[in-house]
């Protein structure tokens, strides 16, 4: 999918802020790491924390843990969090070792979170889905082609939105600083950008 990023300022893609505080001492040792066994190959960084976020921090759907968690540090701390929070803790890792990466969505019954990154002298931002994997739900690490969770049904009115979001999107920060459990966070999520 070709993705247009709300600014064309690529250090907005490389940025700490409140919610991907890669800045903060766990998101930096976490991040250097997994860059330890890279090289500086910013390719395979990319791919080690992806992998890392996808089958270490648990979907909190899938393990009944309804700790919500927000801000990427405190994602890595608890090791738990909805696909919005492992795409902060993603997003925190990647821009962690100067990966340019930033937020994107998919409409479905909810709103999705994935991540897009662009390696370094790329031209091409890719999407990437974190959610973690389970029966059925086999995302992958990709550079070549997209293989993420979740397929759209646009007869069911899902959707892929195209744009690459250097912050996450006011609604999904809104949901999950608000959310005080799982019914009310899906409340808070069911709805289109």
């Amino acid at each position: 999918m070709k993705l247009t990023p709300v600014t064309a300022d690529d250090s907005a893609y490389l940025a700490a802020d409140d919610i991907v505080d890669h800045t903060h001492p766990l998101v930096r040792e976490t991040a250097a790491r997994l860059s330890a066994g890279t090289d500086g190959d910013a390719a395979a960084y990319a791919r080690a924390a992806y992998e890392f976020v996808r089958d270490t921090i648990p979907h909190s759907a899938d393990v009944e843990d309804w700790r919500i968690t927000w801000r990427a540090s405190d994602v890595l701390a608890q090791r738990v969090g909805i696909c919005h929070a492992k795409s902060h803790a993603l997003v925190a890792l990647l821009r962690a070792e100067g990966v340019p990466a930033g937020f994107c969505y998919q409409k479905l019954n909810v709103l999705h979170g994935l991540i897009a990154l662009r390696l370094p002298g790329s031209r091409h931002w890719v999407r990437q889905d974190a959610r973690g994997n389970k029966p059925g739900v086999n995302a992958q690490f990709r550079l070549d082609r997209e293989q993420l969770a979740f397929l759209v049904w646009p007869e069911k009115g899902e959707c892929d939105y195209p744009v690459l979001y250097a912050e996450p999107h006011p609604v999904v920060v809104r949901a999950l600083r608000e959310a005080t459990g799982p019914t009310r966070l899906w409340q808070l999520l069911d709805t289109a950008l």
